[in-house]
């Protein structure tokens, strides 16, 4: 292996450090999902839309106070920010978690497009030197072009290998985000509903933005 990697000229370093921090990226985002999984505390999230629901908006507060469960901190968040107003405080909430699902994805997605790109680099590089050798009129001047280019194609391999290898954790990353994208907003409507109180065909928000019904 390392006989091929040289053989693949100096864009294959490069190339390795991509591969590297692709690697970094992904074990730390793995490691991220899974920690945040065992955090979950989905009766948290019952306890506190179960206040709301009775209208013991403080205990509702009280109830996600220090919760590990991200879609209980969001509605924590909001309840206790939400004084000039609650779809602000809402949104506000959600993107700092969301936030959190996010980082290192553009690193991950920046890979996947610059391994494919380097690689070709390298064989484009690698082709203009065999055929560089095409003055040569020793003997031995066709086996050395077809086998330099035969080693500059080593250098597109790799790319696409590594970016077909950090494509399928990137897919996954960002399934785990738009799942946690959709339990946030299904929470925070949820909480939105409970808190609008409706009479005589008027709905109004007690002490927050007015909702249209």
């Amino acid at each position: 292996m390392l006989e091929i990697f040289l053989k693949g000229g100096p864009i294959m370093w490069p190339l390795l450090l991509t591969s590297i921090v692709a690697l970094g990226v992904v074990l730390d985002r793995l490691w991220f999902i899974f920690q945040e999984r065992r955090r979950r505390q989905p009766e948290v999230v019952g306890a506190i839309l179960r206040h709301l629901e009775s209208g013991r908006t403080a205990e509702a507060a009280k109830a996600g106070a220090g919760s590990t469960d991200f879609v209980a901190r969001t509605l924590t968040y909001a309840l206790t920010h939400h004084e000039s107003s609650l779809s602000q405080a809402v949104l506000r909430a959600a993107s700092l978690e969301l936030q959190r699902f996010s980082r290192g994805l553009p690193v991950l997605d920046t890979v996947i497009t610059l391994a494919p790109l380097l690689g070709l680099l390298g064989t484009v590089t690698g082709m203009i030197h065999s055929f560089g050798l095409l003055g040569n009129t020793e003997l031995g001047a066709p086996t050395a072009i077809t086998g330099g280019i035969a080693q500059a194609l080593i250098a597109t391999a790799f790319g696409l290998g590594i970016a077909i290898t950090a494509l399928l954790p990137f897919n996954y990353l960002n399934a785990r985000q738009e799942e946690a994208r959709h339990e946030i907003e299904d929470a925070t409507t949820q909480l939105e509903l409970l808190l609008v109180k409706c009479s005589g065909g008027a709905c109004a928000l007690r002490n927050l933005d007015p909702v249209k019904a």
